[in-house]
């Protein structure tokens, strides 16, 4: 039976939170807004705004598909072939900056952002009787580390990656402070992507000492922000960091490699370090996330199917059970395609978003230990071969850094990290024979986001990307 969020504790964090969407150029408070007073009255209520951040998370936009699977379609993954303008954009290379696909992640990003900072900002001067001071502190490290990985995801979608300038580079806006009739606080240039990543760093270094140990897969836990830490480190390069972290996940024993591929939309299966719990009430809000885009016509939209470069990659190596993660169907143009089934509920759009697990864990810390020529907690071919046994692969004698983003690549397809797996090492998104090779290349222009008309229309100070 899945959890569910509970529904009048989002609708609590859309009442007490009265900006960040940026919709009104004034940002004035609604009416029906409730005071800080009343929200932290008490434990209930403080814990609800909490989970009103959680469930802000399940936004299409945020972390449940729509951002995730445009960078599998930008990238060489997904051939993209629905009908929207504003998507083909996207895989087209063409975006424009008043795109209003792309606008929502922006928005709805902060908006995750903002209860986060309500919480950060007024728990530790407000006194609430019958809320401990290890659960105070416990729910401040859990919205620390909901606003790290949502900062995380932006500057990901908005920004050079690090790779391009050594990080000081534009990257987004950090903003920290609650929205309580001040609108100067959103007058802001953007942050460099080190500020961010560091900004991101401190937050989650922080959090750990107060999060559970063990928690829920859909809450944070000392292993959610310990994976988050080691994809940090991994994207900015410091190999020992990354294996660090990621070794530190695995040697606690909490969350523990799945032995077959049916562990996707279980949510107590110990393969998830963290994801988006969604059921029928509380799901993906639009078939535009995981569920609807990537599933065949009729129950889905038939958008995101296999792309010919993934077929042939897994191809390349028979057998792989990976590989069996799929179903052949209608696509958008009437076509056959090949879908992927690790979302397969297009119907009610209920299938739960991963965001971090194990596996992955030891993807980093194998790629993190064979670039540093180290070997914390094992071997990289060690690691690799743990995988590959349990894809029905045959053991590597020798392990070569592409061997490891292969096997990247097809453990993670369709979950959103493959763009930022090829841009951090330097490559094109696109391969030979596929379209938009230069505009997909390394550094160009539109690999990134443009920083959306609709923001910079409020926020004069802010700088657009090259290109846009």
């Amino acid at each position: 039976m899945k959890n569910s969020y509970n529904t009048f504790y989002a609708l609590l964090a859309f009442l007490i939170i009265s900006i960040t969407s940026c919709d009104d150029a004034l940002y004035l408070e609604p009416e029906d807004s409730l005071t800080t007073d009343v929200v932290l009255s008490n434990a209930t209520l403080a814990e609800g705004a909490l989970v009103g951040a959680y469930a802000r998370m399940r936004d299409d936009d945020v972390f449940n598909g729509t951002s995730q699977l445009l960078q599998e379609w930008m990238s060489d993954n997904i051939n993209f072939v629905g009908s929207f303008p504003t998507f083909q954009e996207l895989r087209d290379y063409t975006t424009l900056a008043d795109n209003t696909s792309v606008f929502p992640m922006w928005r709805d990003a902060y908006d995750v952002i903002s209860p986060c900072n309500f919480l950060i900002q007024k728990l530790p001067i407000t006194i609430i009787p019958d809320l401990s001071p290890d659960n105070e502190d416990r729910i401040i490290a859990e919205a620390k580390f909901i606003r790290a990985i949502t900062y995380f995801n932006l500057v990901n979608l908005f920004a050079q990656p690090f790779q391009v300038s050594g990080g000081t580079n534009l990257g987004v806006p950090i903003i920290t402070d609650f929205f309580e009739g001040d609108a100067s606080i959103f007058q802001v240039e953007r942050n460099t992507v080190n500020e961010v990543h560091d900004f991101i760093e401190q937050e989650l270094l922080m959090a750990i000492p107060s999060l559970p140990s063990t928690n829920s897969t859909g809450r944070a836990s000392k292993n959610s922000a310990r994976a988050a830490l080691a994809r940090l480190y991994l994207y900015k390069e410091e190999w020992a960091n990354a294996a660090d972290y990621a070794n530190q996940v695995i040697a606690s024993g909490t969350n523990i490699l799945a032995t077959d591929y049916t562990f996707y939309n279980d949510d107590s299966n110990s393969e998830h370090i963290f994801q988006i719990i969604n059921n029928n009430v509380d799901g993906q809000t639009s078939g535009q996330g995981w569920s609807g885009l990537s599933n065949p016509v009729p129950n889905g939209r038939g958008d995101a199917p296999f792309s010919e470069n993934l077929i042939a990659a897994f191809n390349s190596e028979p057998g792989d059970l990976r590989f069996n993660l799929k179903v052949a169907g209608t696509d958008a143009l009437a076509q056959t395609s090949t879908f992927s089934t690790k979302f397969p509920d297009g119907v009610n759009n209920a299938d739960n978003a991963p965001v971090f697990r194990i596996t992955e864990m030891y993807l980093t810390r194998a790629e993190a230990n064979l670039r540093a020529t180290s070997n914390v907690g094992e071997t990289p071919l060690s690691d690799i071969n743990k995988l590959r046994a349990r894809a029905g692969l045959p053991a590597l004698v020798t392990l070569t850094l592409n061997d490891i983003l292969t096997e990247r690549r097809k453990e993670l397809c369709f979950e959103g990290q493959r763009r930022m797996d090829l841009l951090r090492n330097n490559q094109g998104l696109r391969r030979a024979g596929q379209a938009n090779i230069a505009e997909a290349a390394f550094g160009a222009n539109k690999t990134i986001l443009p920083i959306p008309t609709a923001e910079r229309d409020l926020n004069l100070n802010i700088t657009q990307n090259p290109g846009y």
